[in-house]
């Protein structure tokens, strides 16, 4: 695994992937406080301090772990679209500790348009040139079946149902 101390920059046909930033809080906060983004993981907005610590937990991944989550720009506007990644989020979920948690995160105005997919491609490619761990997970809630599909897209499979957070959860495996 080559480690690296900050996200290095991808790039799509649509997309900038890139390292999270300082400016970047106040889209980040808009996006994890609307009730669209969030009704799939705690269901209630993010509070503001939960998301600076968000926004540091992103950049202390790749100082400490060598990958991590990268902000999302949609290169024709430079909008801030949200955010992707792999992270090591110790759920302790038997048999997945250990292995890159996969995520995404986007806006509202972001979904539905193929983003996530397109930017996890993205993602999962530099994680195979980059990292020794080819295999990876996400966690996903059963009702939300825009994540599913991008999920399935990507190459996973339902690995298992647990509960998480006293919600019942996919984890769904790739590799």
């Amino acid at each position: 695994m080559v480690h690296v101390k900050i996200a290095p920059e991808l790039e799509t046909e649509r997309l900038r992937l890139r390292a999270h930033r300082r400016d970047d809080f106040a889209a980040m906060v808009a996006i994890w406080s609307d009730p669209d983004v969030v009704r799939y993981t705690s269901g209630v907005p993010v509070p503001v301090e939960l998301t600076w610590a968000r926004l540091l937990r992103y950049t202390g991944h790749w100082a400490l772990l060598g990958f991590g989550y990268w902000a999302v720009e949609e290169k024709a506007s430079g909008a801030f679209l949200g955010d992707v990644g792999l992270a090591d989020c110790q759920r302790g979920l038997p048999g997945f500790d250990g292995l890159p948690e996969a995520g995404w995160v986007l806006a509202p105005l972001a979904h539905g348009q193929g983003f996530a997919t397109e930017a996890m491609r993205a993602v999962l490619g530099w994680a195979a040139q980059n990292l020794t761990e080819t295999r990876s997970y996400c966690l996903i809630a059963p009702e939300h079946a825009g994540s599913i599909r991008v999920a399935e897209k990507l190459g996973y499979a339902l690995a298992a149902r647990m509960p998480y957070h006293g919600q019942e959860s996919l984890v769904m495996a790739r590799g």
